[in-house]
């Protein structure tokens, strides 16, 4: 049986998008914003506990979230650079050997926040692509 972790986040903002994560520094350059360096050390943390290197590749990413309206409820591909990032950080796992899926986008009056679902590959497949590489074909 494949592995399975679900882990609940608060989706702090527009600030985790791959488009406003990063503040430009008044003489030249690019800094993470605070908060979204908060939230990564937050989600590493949980992260840790689980020992994704040990699990079989690729590790198959689902962002799912509930938002208070449609206006403030991202792209959730927009979210897969940060969530990928810290998971290829903590783990040491490569992030080729990630597959991001949109989940839902639901709209309820709860404080918003993201299930982040991360599954252990199908061996059996990956043992398959492994094959194909090894043969230099890609189909």
């Amino acid at each position: 049986m494949n592995k399975k972790e679900v882990i609940r986040m608060p989706y702090i903002g527009g600030v985790l998008s791959v488009n406003h994560y990063l503040g430009k520094r008044k003489g030249g350059g690019f800094y993470t914003k605070p908060e979204v360096l908060d939230w990564e050390e937050e989600f590493g943390w949980l992260l840790k506990r689980l020992h994704l290197e040990d699990w079989k590749l690729p590790l198959k990413v689902t962002c799912d979230g509930v938002f208070k309206d449609e206006r403030s409820a991202p792209d959730l591909s927009n979210l897969s650079k940060i969530i990928l990032d810290t998971i290829q950080d903590i783990s040491d796992v490569n992030d080729k050997n990630f597959r991001w899926k949109d989940g839902t986008r639901t709209i309820s009056k709860e404080e918003p926040y993201l299930l982040i679902t991360i599954e252990e590959g199908d061996e059996k497949k990956q043992d398959k692509a492994d094959k194909r590489q090894e043969k230099g074909t890609t189909s």
